[in-house]
């Protein structure tokens, strides 16, 4: 922790990097990913303050859009799409996942109950054909793919997307390589960015 704490300290001691920040902000992306403490969404984009709106949630999880019983998910992308006007959305999946690997595997998650009934948000379990494989990589793609399809669904997203001015994208993000793969619709693949 005092690594971290250390680092803490002298980052405000360049006050001019961090003045227009006090403005607003204007990111033009929103980007959906793990919590996974091995997915940093600016170092893998190299995003400086202020160009990345993020979600992070257990599995990348994109819940059911419903109005009666508004979540803070859905709270994150409707003020990405109609405050701020981001222009892509991208959900990114990673590989080695927890949450993803639980849902193929079928792990017993009797003793995180929360995270069970969050992984309960997933649809259905995703589709592995080696469910041993242990960064579960065909899994947490058609996993990514779904929660991206779910976007759709949210209102706000498909009045965009309808319009022409919104770009939704699908990446892989392989923890052990740092290798990034985006989904192509014409290929139906994840390939290198």
């Amino acid at each position: 922790m005092q690594p971290l704490i250390d680092n803490a300290r002298t980052f405000g001691q360049r006050p001019e990097e961090f003045t227009r920040l006090a403005e607003g902000q204007s990111p033009q992306v929103l980007f959906i990913t793990c919590s996974d403490s091995r997915v940093v969404p600016a170092v893998i984009t190299g995003a400086r303050p202020g160009e990345l709106f993020e979600l992070r949630t257990t599995g990348n999880i994109v819940p059911p859009h419903t109005l009666r019983y508004p979540t803070s998910e859905a709270a994150t992308i409707e003020y990405a799409v109609e405050v701020l006007g981001v222009s892509d959305i991208v959900v990114c999946g990673h590989s080695h996942c927890g949450a993803v690997g639980a849902l193929v595997r079928g792990g017993d998650l009797d003793t995180v109950p929360a995270v069970r009934d969050w992984l309960a948000h997933a649809a259905e379990g995703p589709e592995a054909s080696d469910p041993g494989d242990p960064a579960v990589a065909e899994a947490v793609q058609n996993h990514a793919l779904t929660q991206l399809l779910r976007l759709r669904s949210y209102p706000c997203v498909a009045e965009r997307l309808a319009a022409g001015r919104l770009r939704l994208r699908c990446w892989y993000y392989e923890v052990h390589t740092g290798a990034v793969r985006e989904h192509r619709a014409d290929t139906d693949s994840f390939e290198v960015l």
